[in-house]
């Protein structure tokens, strides 16, 4: 009978630590008997929730619950992988229905799981959060490039970056080996903005950068002086600036009188200037970056029609 009380406490501590789930293999660890656990089963004191994994008291489980459940169940090696540890990171806000866990051995497919197998798993692959062994964010980030549309790996990315979390030295490393992997070229396509000088600017600035090179502009210079003048862009040989404007910064009378002024005296000096909100950057960077290159089009033969003409050399 003590024996009993005290496994059950035992029992009722390490589901405490683990979102109320235990596997086969602890059970056996702290002394329970294949008989105890088949009792334990028909009692209700244990729920099978996957194949060698059981909630304890009840079957409510959680999502974290569901998700260490599937590891448990995928054995020694397992890894919480794709979208499920994009979600456990934070990196999305959709937990899948199905768990994925990618293992390092192919083996037998498991009811309510959605196993992945791959051979580049290196150490720094492995990571542990919120007590449950997943992908490291550099992996967890290529398996979902191969599944999530770009909207959402990109959207994935910027929450890496914001959370602090994405390190482009590990990435790199984790691109060169990652092989026939199906999320790698659009992974690195992904990260390639945060290479880029604007990194550390706001993210409107470097959605402005990605657009000027889809649409395929000449990079302008960033944040630089024109005329006494702050610019957050400049095509020096087309004299033609872009204020990027954001809600945030417009919220004093101060800002409001100063900025129209900003851009009459850049005008004055001969430079064009324009005004683009982040709203549009964002929402319809195609648009942005086709309208772009009409206004520098037509800027450079307003220039040319304003030159004087040449002097002929007379032999």
């Amino acid at each position: 009978m003590r024996k009993e009380v005290r496994l059950h406490g035992e029992l009722a501590q390490l589901a405490g630590r683990q979102y109320g789930i235990v596997s086969h293999s602890q059970l056996i660890e702290l002394g329970y008997s294949e008989a105890a656990i088949a009792r334990g089963v028909q009692s209700g004191r244990l729920h099978r929730v996957l194949r060698g994994a059981y909630g304890v008291g009840h079957d409510a489980i959680s999502s974290h619950g569901r998700c260490l459940a599937a590891v448990l169940t995928c054995g020694s090696g397992a890894l919480l992988s794709h979208t499920s540890s994009g979600w456990l990171w934070g990196l999305t806000d959709f937990c899948p229905v199905l768990p994925h866990v990618t293992v390092p051995i192919r083996g037998h497919q498991r009811p309510g799981v959605r196993i992945h197998h791959s051979t580049i798993l290196e150490e720094e692959d492995l990571a542990e959060t919120e007590g449950i062994a997943t992908t490291s964010v550099p992996r967890t980030l290529l398996d979902m490039a191969g599944e999530v549309r770009d909207r959402g790996l990109n959207r994935s990315v910027e929450k890496a970056e914001r959370m602090g979390l994405l390190d482009i030295g590990p990435l790199d490393s984790l691109l060169v080996r990652a092989g026939g992997h199906p999320g790698r070229s659009r992974l690195r396509s992904a990260v390639e903005l945060y290479r880029d000088p604007a990194f550390s600017r706001a993210r409107s600035e470097r959605l402005f950068l990605d657009l000027v090179r889809k649409a395929g502009l000449p990079r302008p210079a960033l944040n630089t002086y024109v005329e006494a003048q702050e610019i957050d862009a400049y095509w020096e040989a087309e004299r033609f600036a872009v204020e990027v404007d954001g809600w945030e910064v417009h919220r004093t009378r101060a800002a409001f009188e100063r900025d129209p002024l900003r851009i009459e005296e850049l005008k004055l000096a001969g430079v064009d200037a324009i005004r683009i909100t982040a709203r549009r950057i964002e929402r319809e960077p195609a648009v942005v970056g086709d309208r772009l290159r009409i206004l520098l089009e037509r800027r450079r033969s307003e220039l040319r029609r304003n030159s004087p003409p040449r002097r002929q050399v007379r032999s």
